[in-house]
């Protein structure tokens, strides 16, 4: 489950560039398994797409690239 941990962690890592690039950005509170708790940072904390980011951007990525389980809960 380590690896996994990392396999998400590091992907994450990657795609925070397209976030920082809009002036926001992810903090990762936590991952218990598959499921992986973020919290959206700056422009992206407030905005009306930020549950579109996730689930259609940052979780499907996670879900074709490293386990098709794997969910995306947002921290407010």
């Amino acid at each position: 489950m380590a690896d996994l941990t990392e396999k998400i962690t590091d992907r994450l890592n990657e795609l925070r560039v397209h976030l920082q690039a809009d002036g926001g950005d992810l903090e990762i509170v936590g991952i218990n398994g598959k499921v992986v708790q973020l919290k959206l940072r700056g422009a992206c904390g407030g905005c009306p797409h930020a549950s579109m980011t996730i689930k259609s951007g940052l979780e499907r990525i996670l879900r074709e690239e490293i386990d098709p389980e794997i969910e995306i809960e947002r921290v407010l």
